[in-house]
């Protein structure tokens, strides 16, 4: 629960030397104070737009927080959320928004050119699966200013993605990024950097080959020179008129899961006992997978069981039983089942884990409508496992 935290003109300190100022409504409502520093007032009002007032009892409040010690800032920092973070960085009208609202809250690409350019912290937060958490940030922001709480942004584990518009001059993006990069490698080595060479879709075959192949020079040759000669980078091109951002993004959430390497041993078993070509498991409502497979991924593929979810959800929004005005014909299976046989005799199956995630394969065998049963039951044998390895009770969620 978030508190409004007076605010705290800034006098003469010396660096190193912040107060600290608490919220009173905190203690109104029964509940310890809540403990924030000058640099963590300066990022919530001047980046998120709070126009409040200070208040007449703010310097009480500073000499009572004061008085309490440091000890206060580490209870503090224990009291933090601790879902991944996902930071969306990024020159100004690079595509962060328009990536953000296309993959987690379905807006079609055609309407983000109409999305106003960011001008505060825009923070989401993503009930899935896994609950985390977007921040996108706005582009004329230099965040390695000391007016800037980096401990508050960059302390919980999570992903950089900073975002390059490939079709637009890149040498300023990419000098703001190695800045960034050296310090997130000298005091926070556990985030993971993730580039996005993004709107490659208007470039050709070619010169989208020869700008990522300069952008990644370019980053290695400095970070290099620095001594990171094996600097934990990634690099994607990415669209949000194709399903490249999405396949980025799975990429990205992947290396969050704990237990992805388990995940994808229970796939790689419930594939080979049952002749799936490709199986994917899938967030719902992202429409990213979380894990597949050993297998290379095929876009083609991908694309095709992606798009068959929006025809499943589409199709059980109109006719499925969870409606108050319809009555039950006998016992109801909870989750969605469905399978459709293609032209060339393969099959796309797919089958609702829980309320988040689906499972949807390929599978080649043209006997594969026979042997139905058998992998409905493989896929339930499946699910009772990925329960366990979430260890979460889904339907008391």
């Amino acid at each position: 629960m978030s508190h409004r935290v007076p605010r705290r003109q800034r006098s003469s300190i010396e660096p190193g030397q912040e107060r600290l100022v608490y919220s009173d409504s905190t203690i109104l409502h029964g509940q310890p104070p809540i403990f924030k520093t000058i640099a963590q007032l300066s990022l919530e009002e001047n980046l998120q737009g709070s126009n409040s007032r200070p208040s007449a009892n703010a310097s009480a409040s500073a000499a009572a927080a004061t008085a309490a010690g440091p000890s206060q800032v580490a209870t503090q920092h224990k009291f933090r959320s601790t879902k991944p973070r996902l930071l969306l960085m990024g020159l100004r009208r690079s595509g962060k928004s328009s990536i953000s609202s296309v993959v987690f809250h379905k807006m079609p690409p055609t309407e983000t050119l109409f999305l106003e350019s960011t001008t505060r912290i825009q923070k989401d937060s993503i009930h899935s699966f896994m609950d985390f958490q977007i921040w996108d940030f706005p582009g004329q922001l230099e965040y390695l200013e000391p007016s800037f709480d980096l401990e508050e942004i960059f302390s919980t584990l999570g992903a950089l993605v900073w975002v390059i518009d490939a079709q637009d001059d890149y040498h300023e993006s990419v000098a703001r990024l190695n800045r960034m990069i050296l310090m997130v490698q000298q005091y926070y080595p556990n985030i993971n950097i993730e580039v996005f060479i993004h709107k490659v879709d208007g470039l050709s075959e070619e010169y989208r080959s020869d700008t990522f192949q300069d952008i990644v020079q370019r980053i290695s040759d400095e970070l290099s020179d620095a001594g990171y000669e094996n600097a934990p980078v990634h690099y994607y091109l990415t669209s949000i008129y194709d399903y490249s951002v999405f396949e980025a993004f799975s990429k990205v959430i992947q290396k969050l899961i704990p237990q992805l390497s388990t995940l994808e041993n229970l796939i790689n078993i419930l594939a080979n006992n049952s002749g799936m070509e490709k199986t994917y498991l899938f967030d719902v409502l992202s429409k990213i997978y979380i894990a597949s497979d050993t297998r290379p991924v095929d876009m083609a593929c991908y694309e095709m069981c992606s798009d068959y979810i929006d025809v499943i959800v589409d199709v059980s929004e109109l006719y499925s039983w969870d409606h108050p005005q319809r009555k039950l014909k006998g016992e109801q299976m909870p989750e969605a089942e469905s399978h459709v046989i293609l032209h060339d005799k393969s099959m796309i199956h797919l089958m609702e884990m829980n309320k988040y995630l689906c499972l949807v394969s390929v599978i080649k065998n043209p006997d594969a409508k026979d042997k139905k049963g058998l992998i409905d039951m493989n896929c339930r044998i499946f699910q009772d496992a990925l329960n366990e390895v979430f260890s979460r009770n889904w339907e008391q969620e």
